[in-house]
């Protein structure tokens, strides 16, 4: 039950940001991307989806831009 209580969590977030216009926040997009690797059936689920939510880079950068974390890497860094 913990699992489907999960799933509705995120059907809902999706709902509530698509009713607000902010389906094309890199956030929104980086879950969307990551849906597929959940339903793939394939073991090692819970790395791809990290790695996939993941900032790839091996080099700090200078100044961090915002303090916290974004949820989801946008694939760019913004001063």
């Amino acid at each position: 039950m913990d699992a489907r209580s999960k799933l509705l969590d995120v059907a809902a977030f999706l709902d509530r940001v698509e009713r607000h216009g902010q389906a094309t926040d890199f956030r929104v997009q980086a879950l969307r991307d990551a849906l597929p690797l959940l339903a793939s059936g394939e073991g090692g689920r819970v790395r791809a989806i990290l790695e996939s939510l993941s900032d790839p880079s091996t080099v700090p950068i200078p100044t961090a831009t915002m303090q916290g974390a974004a949820g989801a890497w946008s694939g760019k860094y913004e001063p």
